[in-house]
């Protein structure tokens, strides 16, 4: 065998050689390669969405979500999704910033606790004062958009004076409070607007009828008790009381406990209305014949 045929054969070899390592390799070791990169191409071809068609369905679900939220926003009551338990802290003291001196308010958190498909947390809340600002409070936290519900409360009436020696009727309240949320979003509003708090003021169901407690004469009013009546004139009427001072009075002027409410000039007589501790008395003041004679017109 001559070199030309040796050296053809060598070469046809080597090729055989290099064909069956190259398929080897191909159907071997890179099937599960190219079979790897087919899986990530077939879920990025899945992945991938046309623009327009994105912002389409999103005016689509924006439309939908926009009615279920106005359709949880007409609804009087919502129930939060994750509240924190410090917003019930937050919105006592918002209710209460314009209070009176003589109320406060304490809140105290208790526990937490779950009720069905819901959660809640337990507040205690502990005070007293006027009985309207009281009043103001129960109605914010029953008519609050977030749910919330007073679950016991006890009232006690007791007695205060301030400086000038005027009595304060006003009530002690303890109070049990369930501030309710959910672990979703289904009961709530994308943007909570809190429903309208404002309350118009009540009758003092605590206020006594008849109080023995009579407030001091600090404006230095006329007391009409021991007064009389010394002349009338086109003004009004001159009253001196029981210590000589006198007194030029009008209808509707106020007095000690009451009001002036008429001037008789006819008969020579002035009415007084007065309020002595829930007890309403008419008192009437009468120029005697030597006064009367000398009535100024």
């Amino acid at each position: 065998m001559n070199r030309k045929i040796k050296n053809t054969l060598a070469l046809f070899g080597l090729l055989v050689f290099i064909l069956v390592v190259g398929g080897g390799y191909i159907y071997i070791f890179q099937v599960r390669a190219i079979k790897n990169d087919q899986i990530k191409l077939d879920q990025l071809k899945s992945n991938h969405y046309n623009t327009e068609a994105l912002k389409a369905q999103y005016a689509v679900f924006a439309k939908k979500a926009a009615a279920l939220d106005s359709v949880l926003a007409a609804r009087k009551f919502n129930i939060p999704q994750n509240l924190s338990s410090i917003s019930f802290f937050k919105f006592v003291n918002d209710q209460s910033a314009n209070f009176s001196d003589n109320t406060q308010a304490d809140v105290e958190y208790v526990d937490q606790k779950q009720d069905k498909n819901f959660f809640y947390y337990e507040y205690k809340i502990t005070g007293g004062g006027d009985y309207n600002d009281l009043y103001k409070l129960i109605y914010a936290i029953e008519q609050s958009k977030e749910l919330k519900k007073i679950k016991n409360i006890n009232l006690t009436n007791y007695i205060s004076t301030d400086k000038d020696g005027f009595p304060k009727f006003l009530v002690n309240f303890v109070m049990n409070v369930d501030v309710y949320f959910a672990d979703n979003n289904r009961f709530t509003t994308s943007e909570h607007i809190e429903n309208n708090l404002y309350t118009s003021p009540v009758y003092d169901v605590f206020y006594p009828l008849i109080r023995n407690e009579i407030p001091p004469n600090v404006d230095n009013l006329l007391d009409v008790h021991g007064a009389k009546l010394l002349a009338l004139v086109p003004e009004g009427a001159f009253i001196a009381d029981s210590k000589g001072n006198t007194f030029l009075l009008w209808e509707g002027q106020r007095v000690y406990l009451g009001y002036l409410t008429k001037i008789d000039y006819d008969h020579n007589i002035v009415s007084f209305i007065l309020n002595k501790g829930g007890i309403i008395e008419k008192v009437d003041l009468t120029l005697d014949k030597e006064n009367a004679s000398k009535k100024i017109k």
